[in-house]
């Protein structure tokens, strides 16, 4: 049995490396990737494992270390606020307005991990739609026309 052991993975010195992995992991649709294993058997890998490996091989490319570390389905709220770089305070705030669900089979809330993600991508989505208002708004003054030149001096 292995043990996992949650550690950065660098990547190698030469990220070229990993090019010719991820030219070979882009295989047409329909076809599935396998894995082997010393002794020579050939292993099917779901498609979510083979997703996950993608993602590797493109951030090792870009020089960047990862590191894989196993989540539960259902989270403690110190763990939802982890995940979504918040305090404690402000998740159980978010829950008790109701804007992520959870269960309370005991004494204490879970929220499943789904539900997390899902207000991370509602908030980045928000966001960007307000920040493509503030853009729009700056277009339409002409705020973006100006120059240096067109800046009021600053006393000092």
């Amino acid at each position: 049995m292995t043990v996992l052991v949650e550690r950065p993975v660098f990547p190698p010195k030469s990220p070229g490396d990993l090019r010719e992995l991820e030219e070979a992991a882009a295989a047409p649709a329909g076809s599935h990737a396998a894995l082997v294993t010393p002794d020579g058997t050939t292993l099917r890998l779901p498609d979510a494992v083979f997703d996950v490996l993608l993602q590797v091989f493109a951030a090792m490319r870009a020089g960047r270390a990862v590191n894989v570390a196993p989540l539960r389905q259902q989270l403690t709220t110190q763990e939802a606020a982890d995940l979504l770089g918040i305090s404690r305070p402000t998740l159980i705030k978010l829950l008790d307005a109701g804007e992520i669900p959870y269960e309370t089979p005991s004494r204490h809330r879970r929220i499943m991990l789904a539900d997390v993600l899902a207000y991370k991508e509602r908030r980045r989505s928000e966001q960007d739609a307000a920040l493509d208002e503030l853009t729009s708004l700056t277009e339409d003054m002409g705020l973006y026309e100006l120059d240096g030149s067109d800046r009021p001096a600053e006393d000092h």
